[in-house]
């Protein structure tokens, strides 16, 4: 017989079997058997161990088969959870072997990673699903139904990460346009809040009747965000826009305004409607506060205009009369003369009568009042420069009391203040001339831009210029004369003096007594101060406008700066010889004493 198996099992089987033989052929040895029954019986064991040879080859057989028909199995179910999960860097196993390894092994190596890959399937498919029930919810809020079955179809063939992240960009792509819409949503509902509490209405039926979930108490149930909602909400807005529009009545509020103005309304009287009258000067959109065009405000406004025109027909002769002081004390401070025809014993007179309405007199007024102020606005660089020149003369006039003061240069408290402020003066009045030159050709300008002369006080601002500079050219040239006669007569005294020898100065007398425009405190002399007299009694004359503003029934009261008299005295022959030696020199500055 044929040994089975490995050299040692087979040479432990030929040994059994060979002595199971002996044993088999003794036993035969006892019983006396034949040769023939012994062949027979042999060839009967031999068939038999065949059959079971043969049995157990075809269950080997099958078993095999079967091994194969799994790890064929498993390495399908490999590759498609492979494909189903796009995991491209994971190989079969079986196939990367490279010798040759038993059905067994084989099956032993495929299977932990047909398990690991199955559970990853599992987290996968459940990834999906999650992110697809959320693309459903906000897709459903956004278009405002929910379909009763999914519109978006997971493929579980294709669970690769690239689809998965398809789907999260999609979920990102929807959660963005969920905020957008939210945040518009609520853009919406706080302009119609603001827009109901303008005009007075009821917020929460207002946005209730859009959803009811904008101004819902209930907590569960989440804004709507669906086109119909937005589209609702931006209708209720025109809406409410148009009844804005359609209740801001400015003429109203102006009217108002104009009756408290005339009626001299008390500040508590106008708080009341505070929050109407805001809307005069405020745009559509800038007016915000609550209850400001409400119906009850619009009425309660009309109703106080209705009393105030009432009050105002019982007041009109005091409104006018008030309104007429108004435009006087606006020409005085503007230089302008006041139109004679609305005169206030005039207009009382016309009023009284009753030729004239009340209203119709206080309209022309009005309108004076309101060309006064337009005239002074294209005066107001003319005047500018008129307050310049008249500092500068103010200046001039303390630079001519301080240089006649002989004490000015006394070591005293305040000496150095008055120095300084004369530096200042000089500086200031060597520009009159150039400042006046200016100012005439800025009037000229303005009269002929404005077809009209300019009137100061009345009176013409050309020819008070003109006259102003031929009087400063006679003042300058008197001036001028009485230097010239200074030094001549300083010169004789000189002359005198060396004939006949020196005597007392006057200048040294009076330099003891006090000076006009200066308070003695002990300490010495403080700084001087303008004086409105004249300093002499010269014979030339500077005019300004302020000479001209004292007129009275038409005649005006000139200011005079005039300079000091001359002192003309007989002059002898050769004396006369020797003042013309000194006038072909530049005069000096009067000597300091």
């Amino acid at each position: 017989m044929l040994a089975i198996g490995s050299p040692t099992t087979g040479l432990r089987n030929s040994t059994t079997c060979t002595a199971l033989l002996r044993e088999l052929e003794q036993i035969w040895n006892d019983i006396g058997e034949t040769e023939v029954d012994r062949d027979r019986m042999l060839n009967e064991l031999e068939r038999e161990c065949l059959e079971v040879y043969r049995r157990k080859v075809d269950e080997a057989a099958n078993t095999k088969a079967r091994l194969h028909q799994t790890v064929a199995a498993k390495e399908a179910e490999l590759a498609t959870l492979i494909a189903a999960l796009g995991e491209l860097n994971i190989h079969s196993p079986i196939k990367m072997e490279k010798r040759s390894s038993s059905l067994k092994e084989k099956l032993a190596s495929v299977t932990p990673l047909v398990e690991d890959l199955k559970t990853k399937h599992e987290e996968r498919l459940k990834q999906f699903a999650d992110v697809k029930a959320q693309i459903e919810k906000i897709s459903g809020e956004i278009s405002g139904y929910h379909p009763a079955m999914s519109t978006l179809v997971l493929d579980e063939q294709d669970l690769s990460l690239r689809r998965l992240n398809e789907f999260q960009t999609h979920l990102r792509s929807l959660q963005k346009e969920k905020s957008d819409r939210l945040n518009k949503v609520l853009q919406y509902v706080n302009e119609v809040h603001s827009l109901c509490g303008v005009l007075g209405l009821d917020f929460g039926q207002t946005v209730g009747d859009v959803h009811p979930s904008l101004h819902g108490t209930d907590v569960e149930q989440s804004t709507n965000i669906s086109n119909s909602t937005l589209e609702g909400l931006e209708h209720t807005i025109m809406r409410l826009k148009t009844e804005r529009k359609a209740r801001i009545q400015k003429d109203i509020v102006a009217k108002l305004f104009e009756l408290w103005n005339l009626m001299d309304s008390s500040k508590e009287e106008r708080n009341g409607f505070s929050s109407i009258t805001s809307i005069l000067a405020s745009s559509e959109s800038e007016i915000t506060d609550r209850g400001a065009l409400s119906t009850e405000m619009i009425e309660k406004a009309s109703a106080e205009v209705e009393k105030l025109a009432r009050m105002k027909a019982s007041r009109m002769k005091e409104l006018v009369l008030k309104r007429r002081a108004e435009l006087e004390e606006i020409c005085r401070l503007t230089h302008i003369q006041p139109d004679t025809s609305t005169a206030a014993e005039k207009s009382s007179a016309l009023i009284d009568s009753g030729l004239v309405d009340p209203s119709e007199l206080l309209a022309n007024i009005e309108a004076q009042i309101t060309k006064v102020k337009d005239e002074a606005l294209s005066r107001k660089e003319v005047t500018d420069r008129i307050d310049k020149w008249l500092s500068a003369c103010e200046e001039e006039n303390w630079l001519e009391e301080y240089n006649q003061d002989d004490n000015r240069y006394n070591a005293g408290r305040g000496a150095h203040i008055n120095l300084k402020r004369a530096e200042r003066a000089r500086v200031t009045v060597s520009k009159i001339p150039a400042m006046v030159d200016n100012l005439i050709y800025k009037t000229l300008a303005w009269e002929d831009e404005n077809k009209a002369h300019f009137l100061y006080d009345g009176v013409r601002l050309g020819s008070i210029l003109e006259d102003y500079k031929l009087t400063r050219q006679q003042k300058e040239e008197e001036k001028r004369r009485s230097r010239d006669q200074k030094k001549l007569q300083d010169l004789l005294n000189n002359q005198k003096e060396a004939m006949y020898g020196s005597k007392p100065s006057p200048r040294k007398s009076n330099s003891f007594r006090k000076t006009n425009g200066y308070r003695s405190n002990g300490n010495g002399s403080m700084p001087p101060t303008p004086r409105r007299n004249s300093i002499g009694s010269g014979s030339s004359e500077l005019l300004t406008p302020r000479s001209y503003s004292g007129r009275q029934n038409g005649y005006f009261e000139m200011r005079r700066l005039s300079t000091t008299p001359l002192n003309f005295v007989a002059i002898s022959k050769e004396d006369t010889m020797s003042y013309a030696s000194l006038c072909g020199s530049e005069p000096g500055s009067p000597p300091q004493g």
